[in-house]
């Protein structure tokens, strides 16, 4: 019997709940390491998981360094020039987080016009913040938490950042003087997919063991057990 090989997975240690660094045990643990340990246990191949930070996750794959990315990463039209994916895991838009203090019930990014803004380098909402003139300055921070600390100490008018991650990072409690706008509509969609080289075969395969995950109920127990539906 040969062994299974083993595939170098690129994750991030910043994107609780989907991916981050439990400190207890120094490994990347989250939603997408489970799902991608299930998928490889189903396809064949064991998983390495590589912490990377998120910027990084492309170049490093392209250049065979990593075999696959498995992290909260929007399959967009730009990245799929770049890279393939899988089908989609889960779908979300940009979570809204402003101070406390600001009790106003936005609704749209126009609402928000004038703020000095935040957003995570590398991420699908960088872009269409820049363009949409409406704010004299969109900041880019490395992580999500480090976008928070500053809406938190009312350096920035207002944070965007992955929803679930947004949510999850608030729930913990470590920024007290912030909120997470429960009346904002998000405008930026994205799925979060495995990502993979250009023309890997192994996509078939992947998306054959994402379907039977999700027909057996697997990928819904492992979003539930990280809090998400």
């Amino acid at each position: 019997m040969a062994a299974d090989p083993v595939l170098k997975i690129g994750s991030t240690p910043t994107g609780v709940p989907f991916t981050f660094l439990d400190t207890k045990t120094n490994t990347i643990q989250g939603i997408m390491v489970d799902l991608i340990t299930a998928v490889g246990k189903d396809a064949g191949f064991v998983v390495e998981i590589q912490p990377l930070q998120f910027s990084t996750l492309i170049p490093a794959l392209t250049t065979n360094k990593i075999d696959l990315i498995a992290a909260a990463m929007f399959a967009t039209p730009a990245r799929r020039e770049v890279i393939d994916f899988t089908d989609t895991v889960y779908s979300y838009g940009e979570g809204l987080v402003v101070p406390k203090a600001d009790t106003k019930d936005y609704v749209t990014l126009a609402d928000l016009k004038g703020k000095t803004v935040g957003a995570q380098v590398g991420t699908a909402f960088v872009e269409p913040l820049q363009k949409s003139g409406l704010f004299p300055e969109v900041k880019i921070y490395d992580t999500i938490p480090d976008i928070l600390r500053d809406v938190n100490a009312g350096r920035i008018g207002a944070g965007f950042a992955d929803y679930p991650i947004a949510a999850y990072n608030l729930s913990q409690g470590g920024f007290p003087e912030s909120r997470l706008v429960k009346s904002y509509k998000p405008s930026i969609m994205g799925s979060v997919a495995i990502g993979l080289r250009k023309g890997d075969p192994l996509l078939a395969k992947l998306n054959a063991s994402l379907a039977k995950l999700q027909a057996d109920g697997t990928v819904k127990k492992i979003l539930a057990k990280w809090g998400l539906e």
